[in-house]
């Protein structure tokens, strides 16, 4: 599925493109851990707005794992993920010319417009999430993971890599039961290693709020942890 400049908005400065991956295609090389700490993003910006393609495939690829990352641990859905993935990008493209980078790094930036998305979605769903139920995302398990972490995988015995997958799987449950506001902020901090100052710009919260809502977000997690672990064993 790919995105180009019509789809987006035709505003006469390239022409992104946005593909959905098989996960068999993605490696370590084409989908980053995180965007590269020496990147300057203002210029990469200013090269998009001129219609450089490769600017903007930088950009995708440099961010892509970050975004799908959020979505996915927020819904715990790996197809509602994909689809959130290419509405942020749809939505980031869209909105380039906004980015000011005496605001904030353009990684807070892009996690903020992320979480804003991931609100709206759950404001529209909060009707079929409250009959859904969010283990069928399971089905997609393999499917979301990277092309580097089935590597990874393929170097543990085949016993580490069902604990391993099992573990997953509790962790994320049990995010699904943790309030959004909460569930949000673990998320930012914990999977997504950005500091206090960051998380507060990303919610529009003093820093002291952010502190307990992680707080409160560890506590109530590792209490559903362990009633899972009780119910498993």
């Amino acid at each position: 599925m790919a995105l180009d400049g019509k789809e987006a908005g035709d505003k006469g400065w390239g022409k992104p493109v946005i593909r959905r991956e098989d996960a068999a295609a993605r490696t370590a090389s084409s989908m980053p851990a995180a965007p590269a700490a020496d990147v300057d993003w203002a210029v990469v910006v200013e090269r998009c707005m001129r219609g450089d393609n490769g600017a903007w495939a930088e950009l995708v690829r440099s961010h892509h794992r970050r975004v799908y990352g959020m979505c996915y641990r927020f819904t715990g859905s790996a197809h509602d993920a994909e689809d959130l993935t290419q509405e942020v990008f749809l939505k980031l493209y869209g909105n380039l010319r906004s980015f000011n980078s005496d605001k904030g790094s353009f990684t807070t930036w892009v996690t903020t417009l992320t979480r804003n998305l991931l609100v709206d979605h759950f404001r529209r769903s909060r009707m079929e999430r409250s009959t859904d139920s969010l283990d069928a995302g399971w089905d997609d398990s393999e499917e979301q993971r990277t092309g580097a972490e089935r590597l990874q995988d393929g170097r543990r015995s085949p016993h580490d890599q069902a604990v391993g997958r099992e573990l997953e799987q509790m962790v994320q449950a049990a995010l699904a039961k943790v309030s959004p506001e909460l569930r949000e902020a673990v998320i930012l901090r914990d999977l997504e290693d950005m500091d206090y100052k960051e998380i507060a710009l990303v919610l529009r919260v003093p820093e002291g709020t952010v502190k307990s809502r992680i707080s409160r977000g560890r506590a109530e997690l590792a209490r559903l942890l362990g009633r899972n672990k009780k119910q498993v064993m």
